[in-house]
């Protein structure tokens, strides 16, 4: 099966919302989604966090999307390397979502068919 891996390393919605949109369609294409979380991306999988960021005009809310992507089998990580960064750490985090460092991200990306930062 081939394989896709987003790198989300912003809360900014112009960045925060694509990673999900394009998710939804590797998904729905029959594609393996990984999506990773570091810095300001991991406000996303913060317990709280999808639902402070709002993009005016798309098709569902961030949280929506998070759960479409959950439901349809995403393997969620965040970088434990970026908790000190943003002042986080792993009970923070929403549940589905695994602890995971660079070395994972990077192993990921080399083995994927398509990876794409945001």
């Amino acid at each position: 099966m081939a394989k896709m891996v987003v790198f989300c390393g912003s809360d900014n919605p112009q960045k925060a919302f694509p990673p999900f949109m394009l998710g939804a369609g590797a998904l729905a294409s029959d594609l393996e989604l990984l999506l990773f979380f570091t810095m300001d991306g991991l406000n996303i999988v913060r317990k709280g966090g999808a639902e402070k960021i709002e993009l005016e005009g798309a098709a569902k809310s961030l949280p929506e999307f998070l759960q479409i992507v959950i439901d349809g089998g995403a393997t969620l990580l965040a970088c434990s390397a970026a908790f000190p960064i943003v002042n986080c750490t792993e009970e923070d985090l929403i549940d589905g979502v695994e602890c995971s460092g660079i070395a994972t991200f990077v192993d990921e990306a080399e083995h994927a068919d398509v990876v794409l930062t945001f």
